[in-house]
């Protein structure tokens, strides 16, 4: 059985998500504010979590940063739709996903099975199971055995989303990539119609991490009105 934790300063809406997730066999843990949640993950293994942005004590955003200093357990945000750039600072400092309020309780439960799928059972088989050789574009150099990754030969520290991005453009070099085949090879589900943001963000992120002018990137490029593409001509 799955924990998962919902926190979020309305008890109404605490109580609704713990009835829908309870109903589908998850145990369910409440909190109230960011504090709570920080207290119940130091004391539990929680396997996902669903945070709310605004709350009193400490809001969900000073949360998620603690608690990626941590864990890389899965975190979907609910915000309300006013807080557009709460959900892109909250996907910038390690958000997996964001549910905007107030939220279809079948939408929340796939975008709840589709990160547990990612975090728990691919995780698991990833480090299970040997992928065989390096991938490489450039100064890139992944080995998926190790889960590690090195440009120009220093290693860096990727969240398990923006590994799996990189791997995913690593694996497809000369290809346009859309938002929509992006999302669904790395969070193994169909968009919810959030993709383009939810994709942009973290591609925004990994470039930080991996160019050395994320303003003009020499990997990950765009293709205006078509996604994203990495060159295989790069020798960069």
């Amino acid at each position: 059985m799955y924990n998962v934790l919902v926190c979020d300063d309305e008890k109404d809406i605490v109580r609704a998500l713990h009835v829908y997730l309870a109903g589908e066999g998850y145990n369910v843990l409440d909190a109230y504010n960011g504090k709570q949640a920080l207290e119940i993950l130091e004391k539990q293994e929680i396997h996902l979590v669903l945070m709310d942005v605004m709350m009193p004590e400490m809001d969900g955003i000073s949360a998620v940063v603690e608690l990626r200093q941590k864990s890389n357990v899965p975190v979907i945000l609910l915000t309300a739709k006013s807080e557009f750039s709460d959900k892109v600072l909250g996907l910038n400092i390690g958000a997996d996903d964001y549910i905007t309020k107030p939220f279809d309780p079948a939408e929340v439960m796939a975008r709840v099975k589709s990160q547990l799928r990612r975090y728990v059972v691919l995780g698991n088989s990833r480090d299970r199971a040997s992928s065989g050789a390096a991938l490489r574009c450039g100064g890139i150099e992944m080995d998926d055995d190790a889960k590690q990754v090195r440009i120009d030969g220093e290693p860096v520290s990727l969240t398990p989303i923006e590994y799996d991005i990189l791997k995913c453009f690593l694996q497809n070099q000369g290809k346009v990539l859309s938002h929509k085949e992006i999302y669904q090879n790395v969070w193994k589900d169909d968009p919810f119609g959030s993709e383009n943001n939810t994709v942009l963000v973290h591609i925004r992120h990994l470039r930080q991490k991996i160019e050395i002018n994320p303003a003009e990137p020499r990997y990950i490029v765009a293709v205006w009105g078509h996604g994203y593409k990495m060159d295989k001509r790069n020798d960069a």
